[in-house]
């Protein structure tokens, strides 16, 4: 169940920083009690989500760089619901 709308605004939860991690080779999502090591596709959501563009918009960014990839916007709604269920984003 999607607890959102595409048109609400998701922005990262205050003490959570998206950064590149040399050491790991990956994007990183850094909290205060530890760090989440992400793949491609999550570090590309999260790099989208800036506290202005509307989940549609990055729906749409995403789909126009991944032309050919089906259901991507359905993956993307299920990892902006995981994301928002482990706490990492809030939707506004």
């Amino acid at each position: 169940m999607i607890a959102f709308q595409r048109h609400q605004v998701p922005i990262l939860r205050p003490g959570f920083r998206l950064q590149w991690e040399p050491i790991q080779n990956s994007h990183v999502l850094l909290y205060p009690e530890g760090m989440v090591k992400l793949n491609d596709s999550a570090a590309q959501v999260l790099l989208l989500i800036d506290g202005e563009r509307p989940i549609d918009d990055i729906i749409d960014s995403l789909s126009g760089r991944f032309p050919n990839v089906p259901g991507l916007d359905e993956d993307i709604l299920a990892f902006i619901e995981v994301a928002n269920a482990q706490h990492w984003i809030k939707i506004c």
